[in-house]
This record gives structure tokens, sequence and C-alpha cells, in this order.
């Protein structure tokens, strides 16, 4: 199990993504920039226990409608060749010392261990204390034998590796060679009655919950998975 430090991040997570966030297509907050608070999110450990993974749920209060955010991060202690594009930014960590922040969907590791959630070979850990299981998180593999799809080497929507990430307005579509997709839903919304259904055609989600201003605690869907050929 990963170890979770207590110590201080200059600058702060959510300091990174006020600035990180205005550059992405499913940003719906003020132009100005984002008004972050952290409302939830979870992590998964790497087998070989060198990146750091975090699916932190942000709520954004700039603009009109509160939106709220599931931004996959991972911390590496050196750069992550050929993934520029996915950089969010460095951070001086109190214990550990220089560390990037990738965005998650950009990076192998933890694509393959959500991947690992869905189909049930690992479980979410709890965001701020190590050894925890976050029990609120849920991944469901609803078709049949193991998943085979290759998203590794996932760069730009113009294609790198053996996938491609493309975001849009609500989220980011990774796609492997054999036409499986992994959508991550990024601009989330809670399930009505907090009952999250599977998708129809999909063959396995992630869902959880996450906090409001207000403490309400709602449930909505994180991932789906579409079986290729």
């Amino acid at each position: 199990m990963a170890v979770i430090h207590q110590t201080a991040l200059a600058p702060t997570k959510l300091e990174l993504l006020t600035t990180w966030l205005p550059s992405r297509p499913w940003y719906r907050g003020d132009a100005a920039g984002p008004a972050l608070a952290k409302a939830g999110g979870f992590r998964l450990d790497d087998p070989q226990g060198e990146v750091g993974i975090e699916f932190m749920v942000v709520t954004d209060a700039s603009g009109d409608d509160l939106v709220t955010y599931l931004v996959p991060l991972t911390y590496r202690g050196a750069p992550l060749d050929g993934a520029e594009h996915a950089l969010v930014g460095t951070m001086e960590h109190g214990v550990l010392g220089r560390r990037w922040a990738y965005d998650g969907c950009h990076d192998p590791v933890s694509v393959a261990q959500l991947l690992a959630l869905i189909e049930g070979r690992v479980q979410a850990q709890d965001q701020n204390i190590s050894d925890v299981p976050a029990l609120d998180v849920i991944g469901e593999h609803t078709g049949e034998g193991p998943l085979s799809p290759d998203f590794t080497g996932t760069g730009t929507a113009t294609s790198t590796g053996t996938g491609t990430a493309t975001d849009d307005r609500e989220g980011t579509e990774l796609t492997a060679p054999r036409g499986a997709v992994l959508r991550l839903h990024r601009v989330l919304r809670p399930a009505a009655d907090d009952q999250v259904l599977p998708p129809a055609g999909a063959i396995g989600h992630v869902s959880g919950s996450w906090s409001l201003p207000d403490g309400t605690r709602v449930r909505g869907t994180f991932a789906v998975l579409h079986a290729g050929t």
C-alpha cells in the first residue's frame, strides 16, 4: 500500500489545478479562473511503488452554477518521457522532494490500475489515510472474461503510442487499437436517488461519491468501459 505523507506541498494541488483547469475543453468556470474546493476522491496503488495515483474530485464555484470535476493525477519523482503535453505542474514535497504531476489519463500506470479496479483486481484506497480502503468507490465488470484493451502509450488526439486520448466538453475518451473505449467523466453529475446503474452497452464502470459545499453526499459515475472488437 502507498504511504500517504502528512506534509506540505508547494504549490498545493488546488493551486496547480487553478492554473491548469482553464486550459481544458471541459472547463465550465469563469474565464478568470476557478474557485476550487476539495470534494472527495480516492487513490490507487502502483504495484511497483513508484507512482502516486490520485483521482481528485473538486468543486468550482467560479461560474453561475457549481461544477464538479474529476481530475486523475499521477505524481512522479522524474519526468515521464513523451508526456510533456500532460504535465499539470511540479510541486515540492516536504518528504519526497520535487514531484511531477501529470493528467492521469495520459499516464499508463494510472490507466492500467483503473482497468484493474473495474475488473475487481484492486481496491480503491482512501484519499488521505494510508492502508484504508475507499469502500464507497466501486468498480464493476459486467462483461465476460478478463479485460484486455491496451491503452498504454495514450497521447493526444493525434495519437501517440498504442492508443489515443481525446478531450471533449464532458470528459476524456481513451481508445485502444482494437476499438475498446474507456471514458472518464470529467464533469460529474449526481445520479438520481444515488442509484448508479451500468450504462447501456458498457462492460464495466466505476462509481463513487463526493461532497457538495453544504455537506450533502452524492454519488455518480466516474468512468465507463465499452468493449472493442
